[in-house]
């Protein structure tokens, strides 16, 4: 597979979280990782994945399944952290292809978790290095002073809202419809495409 320089990998991790504090003992986990390829010199949306993730530190909770539709016993079937950190280098070039998400949270989960599994982190290091943070992105070039939920940045780009909110899958999907709203506008920074990055 090509990792050509202009690609970009989209992502938005849902975590196992709790309407107030997590139980003793229990941590934010990754359960899933949606990701989308986007061509930006095409200027398209070129395919979708989705990893599940089974936690080992924590379970889903009701508020959890409330809010991304995911279930424990969905996430029971779904793959080590380590294994979707394979996957995402391996299948998607995560050392070599940069990345972007909404905000910084996706980023420093990734940076937690891998600390804390003791796996290698995906992106390569620094962990800023490779990632574009899109909503920063986007209240800049739509000069606003506040930055916006990815719902809400839908609305003022005129996007509409494909699939689920708070599904990792249709959550990087629609990322990815921000991302190329950005380069329509000239917006999208020309560091978060990494020349040379052909495999």
């Amino acid at each position: 597979m090509r990792h050509g320089p202009s690609l970009l990998n989209v992502m938005d991790v849902e975590a196992t979280c709790w309407d107030g504090q997590p139980p003793p003992g229990s941590v934010n986990e990754i359960i899933e990782i949606g990701l989308t390829v986007v061509d930006l010199s095409a200027g398209r949306r070129s395919s979708r994945h989705r990893v599940l993730v089974r936690p080992v530190r924590s379970a889903v909770s009701g508020f959890c399944t409330e809010l991304t539709g995911l279930t424990q016993a969905e996430v029971d079937r779904g793959v080590t952290f380590a294994e979707a950190c394979r996957i995402l280098v391996e299948e998607y070039g995560a050392g070599e292809r940069p990345w972007a998400s909404w905000g910084d949270y996706d980023r420093r989960q990734f940076a937690r978790q891998s600390r804390a599994d003791g796996v290698a982190y995906p992106f390569g290091f620094p962990t800023e290095r490779t990632h574009t943070n899109a909503k920063a992105v986007f209240a800049e070039s739509y000069g606003l002073r506040r930055k916006p939920g990815m719902d809400q940045a839908l609305r003022i780009a005129g996007l509409p809202l494909e699939g689920r909110h708070h599904r990792g899958e249709d959550d990087a999907w629609n990322i990815a419809a921000l991302v190329l709203d950005l380069v329509g506008r000239g917006a999208w920074p020309a560091a978060a495409v990494r020349p040379g990055a052909a495999m």
